[in-house]
């Protein structure tokens, strides 16, 4: 129970509230927690996490679009552009070793944070 229940249960609400918190997916924390902590493959991390964002982005839309926050101009060509490319992308998993992927993700994880943290406010 604690493998199949608990654990990803505390998984997806930390990557809920990341998600919420930085408007990013939640898979920032979601596919390294379910590498480390369940021991699944990268390609199986990163699918089961997209899998996951889909709800948990619909709770964030409904609620942001009672705040009036989503900018809907904006959501368009960028949704657009993303459902596109990850429509590809996906191919492209299935081709890669999982180290690769975990080296890519590590690595856009470690760029994305060294900007955030020395990037000029």
């Amino acid at each position: 129970m604690l493998q199949t229940i608990l654990i990803p249960a505390l998984i997806g609400s930390l990557g809920g509230l990341i998600a919420a918190l930085c408007g990013v997916g939640g898979g920032v924390v979601m596919v390294p927690a379910f590498v480390l902590l369940l021991g699944i493959d990268q390609k199986y991390a990163i699918a089961t996490s997209l899998a996951v964002i889909a709800p948990t982005a619909a709770v964030a839309i409904f609620k942001n679009t009672g705040n009036n926050l989503v900018d809907w101009k904006l959501f368009v060509p960028t949704a657009i552009g993303a459902c596109l490319f990850a429509y590809f992308a996906t191919d492209w998993v299935k081709a890669m070793s999982n180290e690769s992927l975990t080296r890519i993700f590590g690595g856009v994880m470690v760029a994305i944070g060294f900007y955030m943290l020395f990037r000029k406010v």
